[in-house]
């Protein structure tokens, strides 16, 4: 793999560790602003909002720009809003910063994907993409508990303080070292550096978007990544109010999530080229199961700990591989295919939080988070199933009717 591939990586690390250390620091922040734990949840619906919105229009914005330039741009944006979100005292500003870094984000990983999807061979772009988002399970790992230790220890403005010195490095490095091709370029330019800027147009592109394979990717992919971001939002609660562990506790579950993610993604990515349907169907039936495991034994610390490292791996690695099969089924929109990806991911990211929060405000208690998160992998499953058995009959149906085609050539 490329090493500018793992320099963008450390840039999806500090937005990694942005994206997902509220959920350590959701009641915290609650408390400062005077404002409810589900409110201080929508923070990360919001986050994922912008996500949604920005990608695909921050992707083509960034067709006029060379990758470097637009992958520099969109992180020292994200690094500001970040200082202006330690600096508030108002949760409506906080919440103005999470949909203007998010739309940064957005924008940084739609080129990131397709400039990672460049650097390789056409059959490698599962390997890409987990080294790419190895940087978000990194931050699981080590950012998202660091920064719920940082709350703990001197408040959350802390953490949107480290996430703001994070980017600092990320940026000198892209700056060197990622290739300089137009976004809008097809891999042989990125890969060089050529400013060929030839490539299909954004109409073009859109059309090449409508193709039901990727449609079905990625509604499967938002409705997983919704699932993970239902539950991941609201751990610190349940960990603290149905598991009874103390507060301190909260940074190591986080971890062991993030521990789990990352061998998730690198287990994904070694499968996710070569047999991408196996690992998605015993993957997502896994990952329901486990889901419904962790709702009905969500008050024994051991299985909950547990529990949340194999769901960790489950979720990452079903996710990246969807993420993979989303750029295979779109290599005729290489601009957009990362922003529409990385919207479609984030649909789920902004409806888990908003769907977890509703069930506890509607008194259904800390837990419930757990089940929508059950619900939504079963709608995937159910879809995928349905989807791949539909295909399969097309495909016995179209040899049968070559086979007795008049004339009996079925090589025709």
């Amino acid at each position: 793999m490329p090493f500018a591939l793992y320099l963008l990586g450390l840039a999806v690390f500090a937005q990694g560790t942005s994206e997902f250390m509220l959920s350590g620091l959701v009641p915290d922040i609650a408390r400062d602003l005077g404002v409810s734990i589900p409110s201080a949840g929508h923070l990360t619906s919001a986050f994922a909002v912008g996500m949604v919105v920005g990608a695909p229009l921050m992707a083509l914005l960034s067709r006029r720009f060379s990758r470097r330039r637009a992958l520099s741009a969109f992180l020292v944006a994200f690094l500001l809003v970040h200082v202006v979100g330690a600096l508030t005292t108002s949760f409506a500003v906080l919440l103005a910063t999470r949909v203007a870094g998010a739309l940064a984000n957005a924008g940084f990983l739609a080129v990131a994907l397709v400039t990672a999807a460049s650097m390789v061979e056409p059959n490698a772009k599962g390997r890409a993409t987990s080294v790419l988002l190895g940087g978000v399970t990194v931050a699981c790992v080590a950012g998202v508990p660091a920064g719920a230790v940082l709350g703990e220890v001197w408040g959350w403005r802390s953490a949107f303080w480290a996430v703001a010195l994070l980017s600092v490095p990320a940026v000198l490095a892209i700056a060197r070292a990622v290739p300089g091709g137009a976004a809008g370029t097809d891999g042989a330019a990125g890969a060089t550096g050529a400013q060929d800027t030839a490539g299909p147009s954004a109409l073009g592109e859109l059309r090449a978007l409508r193709g039901p394979r990727l449609l079905l990717t990625l509604l499967l992919g938002a409705l997983v990544n919704g699932a993970t971001f239902c539950t991941f939002t609201y751990l610190a609660p349940l960990v603290t109010e149905v598991t009874g562990l103390g507060s301190g506790w909260v940074p190591v579950v986080l971890a062991l999530f993030g521990i789990g993610s990352f061998v998730g993604v690198g287990l994904g990515g070694r499968v996710a080229d070569a047999r991408p349907v196996p690992l998605l169907v015993c993957g997502s039936l896994a990952l329901l199961t486990g889901w419904v495991l962790c709702a009905v034994a969500a008050g024994s610390p051991v299985a909950v700990l547990v529990l949340v490292l194999v769901q960790g791996a489950l979720s990452f690695a079903v996710g990246s591989t969807l993420i993979a099969q989303a750029l295979y089924a779109a290599t005729d929109a290489p601009t957009l295919a990362g922003g529409f990806a990385t919207a479609a991911f984030n649909v789920g990211g902004a409806l888990g939080p908003w769907c977890g929060g509703l069930a506890i405000s509607a008194g259904l208690g800390y837990r419930s988070p757990l089940w929508v998160s059950a619900l939504l992998v079963a709608a995937a499953t159910a879809i995928g199933g349905v989807s791949l058995g539909l295909s399969r009959r097309g495909g016995r149906e179209a040899v049968a009717v070559a086979v007795t085609r008049p004339g009996g050539d079925s090589s025709a």
